[in-house]
């Protein structure tokens, strides 16, 4: 095994580190340290009345180039992992946040780890004292956790002679995470245990095409995470998938004019989403001739007058004057207020210098500022103070540098691939991905997919994603619903993009995930004996290995 870091069974006390290597975040920086050192810490969380014992590590690992094998990443990550299993009957999670530029900071203190923020969501959290607490949802019960933060993001950056931005790219940064986990289950001695993939946002799609990176190396992964997906950049128009969100935002906010009143907010959904996809479509299709009852229950579901729907030519995603969606700042606009893009139950002022500050534009968010000060705090409390790791360089947890030279040319396993300009151009991204993922499936048969999603979340809409998974190339039409269904569990959260921040939808979501681990076994066992007695899949299997692989079999 490889001693470069000391493997669990080794570490007993506490080990803090000190790191003084500066990580330039800019496209042209890099670094020329390749060692592997990290902080250690032993703690111990109560779940569900189990005391669990598990060892926290703050540092980096080196990832190699699979060309070369030489060192071109050094990837800042933070792990737990519970002492005394052996580890082929503890899985692994890994987990990464989106942008592209983003690190995993968001994941770890709100979502599933061992520790987590208290915030105040949908409303302002105020200003510090903020607290810090165990975290009752944690994984920890069902997974060891792996946070990873990619090049530029963190504490992570290229090793010279490569620089940042080489790594800002869909296959370039998922060929280094993928040399990273590689490296992680060397390191740690995790080969043989049973991995999962968790990403959020832009981690979905990166998801997709790290699944089949792996694949192609000979790894194949039990389980997949998506929240809050952005599978398909490719939509013209996007109204017919965002519409739900729109509708959901304007019942939270009580301004739907349906009767009866929808007191069930899923409920309510599934009758907009059939709306969307037929009656809606049918009359974006054939505007202006269109029928005055579907203006009318668009009116009513959205609580935008019909009037005015006409005038916005029936699409309530047409930009207003600052760029985001116009209903985002018409809904509420008798308030004076806008509706955030990453949760629509936020408001913000659309008057004064808010009202210069475009709501939907990332950490200008008014969802992102009510938590953005909660997390600076408390990031720098947890991994100085608690997790024994100290730098000089500054944290970096979203780097703008990044999705500005992000290169998103992608060409799927599939070959449904589009043409794909550089967002610095001011073009529309056509990245798919969905593809990848249907290509995984198709040649694992055992991987099964989590997808969640947030109602009131207009940047991932939970309906948009759920056509784009059901609409991917997966088998042959006649079985592809079942396929669709078969791998993948749709579940959506009365929550904005970062699901978590909502305490009652993190219940929810951490109920629906441990059953979606405990299950493996028996989702494994299932497919088994289908595919053991259904000759024509396994021909199908072999057909696709053919289609998609890059290497012989």
């Amino acid at each position: 095994m490889d001693k470069s870091v000391p493997i669990q069974s080794e570490l007993s006390a506490d080990q803090p580190f000190f790191d003084n290597t500066q990580y330039g975040p800019g496209p042209n920086d890099s670094i020329n340290d390749a060692t592997e050192d990290r902080a250690v810490t032993q703690k111990s969380i109560m779940l569900n009345g189990t005391t669990i014992s598990y060892t926290a590590s703050a540092g980096h690992l080196v990832a190699y180039d699979q060309d070369s094998a030489l060192p071109y990443a050094k990837i800042f990550y933070i792990s737990f992992t519970k002492n005394d299993v052996a580890a082929s009957s503890r899985p692994v999670t890994f987990f990464y946040n989106g942008g592209p530029g983003s690190s995993s900071v968001f994941l770890l203190l709100g979502s599933f780890g061992p520790r987590r923020i208290k915030t105040s969501m949908p409303h302002f959290t105020p200003p510090a004292p903020y607290q810090l607490e165990n975290n009752p949802e944690s994984l920890l019960d069902r997974t060891d956790l792996v946070f990873i933060n990619p090049v530029g993001t963190g504490y992570s950056a290229a090793i010279s002679p490569k620089k940042n931005s080489d790594f800002w790219g869909v296959d370039q940064d998922a060929k280094s995470i993928k040399q990273f986990i590689k490296r992680y289950l060397t390191v740690y001695g995790r080969w043989n245990s049973p991995k999962y993939l968790f990403g959020e946002s832009y981690g979905t799609p990166r998801t997709c095409v790290l699944t089949w990176l792996l694949h192609e190396d000979g790894i194949d992964l039990n389980g997949v995470v998506l929240q809050s997906s952005i599978l398909d950049y490719t939509q013209p128009d996007g109204s017919v998938g965002i519409l739900p969100t729109f509708a959901a935002d304007a019942w939270y906010h009580k301004k739907i004019t349906v009767s009866p009143h929808p007191t069930n907010l899923a409920s309510f959904m599934n009758q907009v989403e059939e709306f969307a996809q037929k009656s809606y479509a049918d009359a974006k299709e054939k505007y202006p001739k269109v029928d005055q009852a579907t203006v009318q229950y668009l009116s009513e579901i959205l609580g935008i007058p019909a009037e005015v729907l006409k005038y916005w030519k029936l699409d309530p995603t047409i930009p207003n004057a600052i760029g985001g969606p116009t209903f985002l700042t018409s809904i509420l606009q008798d308030k004076g207020k806008a509706l955030g893009s990453y949760d629509g139950r936020v408001e913000a002022d659309e008057v004064g210098i808010a009202g210069s500050v475009d709501p939907s534009s990332g950490t200008n968010d008014p969802t992102l500022t009510a938590v953005g000060g909660v997390y600076t705090a408390m990031w720098n409390v947890y991994l100085n103070e608690e997790l024994k790791y100290t730098a000089t360089s500054p944290f970096i947890d979203i780097n703008d540098e990044a999705f500005k030279n992000w290169d998103f040319s992608h060409i799927d396993p599939t070959g449904a691939h589009k043409p794909s300009i550089n967002p610095s151009t001011h073009g529309q991204i056509t990245l798919y991905t969905a593809g990848d993922l249907a290509a995984s499936i198709e040649l694992n048969p055992y991987l099964r997919v989590f997808c969640a999603n947030g109602y009131y979340d207009a940047v991932t809409p939970f309906f948009q994603t759920k056509l784009d998974l059901e609409n991917m190339q997966l088998g042959n039409p006649k079985s592809h619903h079942k396929i669709v269904h078969k791998h993948i569990v749709f579940r959506n959260y009365e929550s904005g993009h970062m699901i978590y921040l909502d305490n009652k939808s993190r219940k929810a979501m951490k109920k629906d995930l441990d059953k979606f681990y405990d299950e493996m076994p028996a989702h494994c066992d299932a497919i088994r004996t289908e595919l053991e007695s259904n000759t024509e899949m396994q021909i199908r299997s072999s057909r696709y290995r053919r289609r998609f692989s890059r290497t012989p079999y």
